[in-house]
């Protein structure tokens, strides 16, 4: 018994010494992908597997503009994104950018939001399949409103946006629906919902349906 002790120890030394950086920094990730999304999202099981990319675009597939705008940040994570309008919901294909300390949603040369992550007040997403995610941000002039995106990786996108802001706790996976500021003190209401095919548009009562 004491034999077995010892060659258990002895194995995990050698595995935990002989890791990569890289592999130490994947290993990191999951560990929060899964307190965070374990038996709460569709998806996760299958998403274990699948390794997180650093990025998925390069500093340098950015507009020189927007690196200009940002300059002395430096740049940890960008991914494409559908962002929707808070009024009305029209999809608008953009970029988000995270950094070491704020998230930047970017169209193309222009800045549209930026939240600092100290000012961060939650992430959500459902617990169904989609792959929408709800930024909240506080209420003031700075700010227009919640942002509403869509994600193709989205336990990588929440992942490293929650570990970047150093604000885990404040990711909730929510079921039914959620509310969302629109500015101005007014709200807005996320639907999701089960169907034959996934898609996200305004209802007859104005509310975004997520199938």
């Amino acid at each position: 018994e004491m034999l077995r002790k010892i060659c258990m120890r002895n194995l995990v030394r050698k595995y935990c010494r002989g890791l990569t950086a890289e592999r130490k920094v994947q290993l990191q990730q999951k560990v929060v992908t899964s307190a965070i999304f374990s038996g709460k999202k569709e998806g996760y099981l299958e998403s274990l597997s699948q390794p997180f990319l650093e990025t998925r675009l390069k500093e340098n597939d950015l507009n020189p503009k927007v690196l200009q705008l940002i300059r002395g940040e430096n740049i940890k994570y960008v991914t494409p994104v559908i962002k929707y309008d808070r009024n009305g919901f029209k999809a608008r294909e953009r970029l988000l950018v995270l950094t070491q300390s704020s998230a930047y949603v970017v169209e193309v040369a222009k800045i549209k939001q930026k939240i600092e992550y100290s000012t961060l007040k939650g992430i959500s997403t459902s617990n169904l399949s989609d792959g929408i995610v709800v930024i909240h941000v506080p209420e003031d002039n700075k700010q227009k409103g919640d942002v509403i995106l869509q994600c193709e990786h989205v336990f990588e996108t929440v992942t490293k946006l929650c570990m970047l802001a150093n604000k885990q706790s404040v990711v909730k996976v929510v079921k039914g629906s959620l509310r969302f500021r629109v500015g101005s003190g007014k709200e807005g209401t996320m639907v999701f919902t089960v169907g034959p095919e996934p898609q996200v548009f305004k209802d007859k009562t104005g509310q975004l349906t997520v199938v």
